[in-house]
């Protein structure tokens, strides 16, 4: 085993990391946060000023983008001396704009991701990317999956991430074990598009599902979940291997984007409305408490009224969780952006405050029916805007508010589910034997 060599904490150099976008980039960052404290490194803590800042950019909407130049920015304005190292989907896509701010040191582009600390320090051992918590997390995100094959027409990340590769199973495993070691008792696998993942194996290869199985097997593990994934993605062997298995969670967020098959075929998705209700209706069959979040877009190119009603309709039909609405972001390269017929501002800001209102009432509606129920809730950081009151999910996550006990994250307690409010249901603790932190099985 590599031995790093540890400063004392008086010369210890501090860092910093932004991170903006998706759970992948999240799960990178972490990483990183890993290794320097393993190389001696020591986080900056408030106002102090950094030796090392580090930002993992994002590029999926104009505004992505815009937040990402003002993270560097005010990095610089506020680590003055600072080496200041970019990286992520911003930096792949407009380098020239990224290198030209102000006190931006170094770039690093996706393909080097991984390598980003031995790139900045050639003549240093680094440790070995890959995370042993999640900060400020009580369920971790363990990436398996990096790039996408699909190539949607309104989307720019095959162009930034690059195609489909995979983790093999036996390193995730092996990190997933490690996360359990550390206290956590809830997994989050994800990616770019998990239902690309192959084990990194080009002859036989792995199927997500062999994942989620193997995963499913780790001893202490008490909750497994599936990050985004598209409706057509989700065959037979999966639904298994999720309804079957141990700690696998009865949720689970499967991509709609529209409602209209229409839309679906210029954005040029894989599944129809028919078969993204066909695969809601195959999970629910074995359970009704299966739950399921989405992504929407609204707005996209040509989108009509009878459009955006049946996505409106779908919504109705499958009662969703929570929605993740995006107003729709013409990306260049990509083929929708020039694409007639692109939908009035005024119009997707009025859609889009229709999928807003409709989806808290719907998820209102749908929490309205575990009020008296008895479930296991996992609780997360103390919620200091809500006096005395614990947030946590249930397993098929229903957001929680837990009142009137002093309960630390990463606690999985049974709750008796009392109250419905907009912002989620209320509950009260009945049993917290055997739950704490790090306890075992």
């Amino acid at each position: 085993m590599l031995k790093f060599k540890v400063m004392e904490s008086n010369t210890r150099k501090k860092f910093k990391i932004v991170t903006l976008g998706c759970r992948t980039n999240q799960y990178e960052a972490q990483a990183y946060h890993d290794q320097l404290l393993q190389m001696g490194y020591q986080q900056a803590e408030g106002n102090e000023t950094a030796d090392l800042c580090i930002v993992n950019t994002c590029t999926v909407t104009e505004a992505a983008d815009t937040s990402s130049r003002h993270e560097i920015r005010q990095l610089a304005k506020q680590n003055p001396g600072a080496r200041i190292v970019v990286t992520g989907c911003s930096v792949e896509r407009q380098p020239d704009k990224i290198r030209d701010l102000e006190g931006v040191d170094d770039l690093v582009f996706n393909a080097e991701k991984e390598n980003l600390l031995n790139t900045i320090f050639p003549e240093e051992e680094i440790p070995e990317f890959s995370i042993k918590n999640f900060d400020s997390h009580t369920r971790a995100f363990v990436k398996v999956q990096d790039g996408c094959n699909s190539f949607c027409t309104y989307c720019i990340i095959p162009y930034v991430r690059g195609r489909s590769r995979s983790r093999t199973i036996v390193d995730i495993v092996k990190e997933v074990d490690g996360l359990v070691a550390n206290g956590y008792k809830e997994v989050v696998l994800t990616g770019i598009n998990i239902g690309d993942f192959d084990g990194n194996k080009e002859e036989k290869p792995d199927r997500l599902s062999d994942l989620v199985r193997a995963v499913d097997q780790v001893s202490g593990l008490k909750r497994l979940r599936l990050s985004s994934i598209d409706p057509d993605e989700v065959d037979e062997d999966l639904t298994d291997a999720i309804l079957n298995g141990r700690t696998t969670c009865c949720s689970l967020h499967i991509v709609l984007q529209s409602g209209s098959n229409v839309v679906l075929k210029r954005m040029n998705r894989k599944y129809t409305r028919q078969i993204f209700l066909n695969t809601v209706e195959k999970l629910q069959r074995s359970t009704s408490d299966f739950t399921f979040t989405t992504d929407i877009i609204v707005g996209f190119p040509g989108e009509t009224d009878s459009d955006f009603a049946e996505t409106l309709a779908v919504m109705k039909e499958v009662q969703f969780t929570k929605v993740h609405m995006f107003p729709y972001s013409p990306r260049p390269r990509t083929r929708a952006a020039l694409y007639p017929n692109q939908v009035p501002v005024d119009v997707v800001k009025e859609r889009k405050q229709q999928v807003l209102r409709l989806s808290e009432q719907i998820a209102y509606d749908l929490r309205e029916r575990y009020v008296s129920r008895e479930m296991p809730v996992l609780t997360e950081r103390a919620d200091f805007s809500l006096l005395g009151q614990t947030p946590g999910h249930t397993e098929n996550f229903l957001p929680v508010q837990i009142a009137g006990e002093s309960l630390e994250a990463n606690e999985l307690v049974d709750v008796e589910l009392i109250e419905n409010t907009p912002s989620g249901l209320v509950g009260k603790v009945l049993n917290r034997k055997n739950h704490k932190r790090g306890g075992g099985s």
